[in-house]
């Protein structure tokens, strides 16, 4: 199956535009940290450096953040209506919506869009095949957009 060393090496690539972004981000190491004790003289603090946890100065463990919960939507399209057609919809009506019979649907996670896709059904439930990904730098210039 080629398409799937195509994926895998897709993958490999995000994960390590990840890393390297975690990286960046990543906390002071602990030389970087003045201990509180030096700081605030006060005794109470004292033993506070020594009870601080050790840091692992990896800064690149994706793993942590894997198990986290986002919400993945997929968007037919969208439309605005004045609130008053709103109020007049009954079983039946039929809104318009912008997008085009056949034209990919957006995914996206948390709001932001990181791909595209065409509606399948499998075992009578609807899915979502991705025919395009967003790119990794892509999605950053978004981000960076939205604030």
């Amino acid at each position: 199956m080629p398409n799937d060393n195509v994926n895998q090496s897709e993958e490999d690539a995000m994960a390590a535009e990840w890393a390297a972004a975690l990286a960046e981000s990543a906390p002071q190491t602990a030389s970087e940290v003045t201990p509180a004790a030096e700081q605030v003289s006060t005794p109470s603090f004292t033993n506070f450096s020594s009870a601080a946890p050790q840091l692992t100065g990896t800064g690149n463990d994706i793993n942590m953040i894997l198990d986290i919960p986002v919400q993945l939507t997929v968007e037919l399209g969208r439309t605005r209506i004045p609130i008053k057609h709103i109020l007049q919809l009954a079983q039946g009506s039929v809104v318009e919506l912008d997008a085009l019979a056949g034209e990919p649907m957006d995914v996206l996670v948390n709001g932001y869009l990181i791909a595209q896709g065409e509606v399948v059904v499998v075992n009578d439930k609807f899915g979502i095949r991705l025919t395009d990904i967003v790119t990794p730098s892509e999605r950053m210039r978004r981000l960076s957009r939205a604030n």
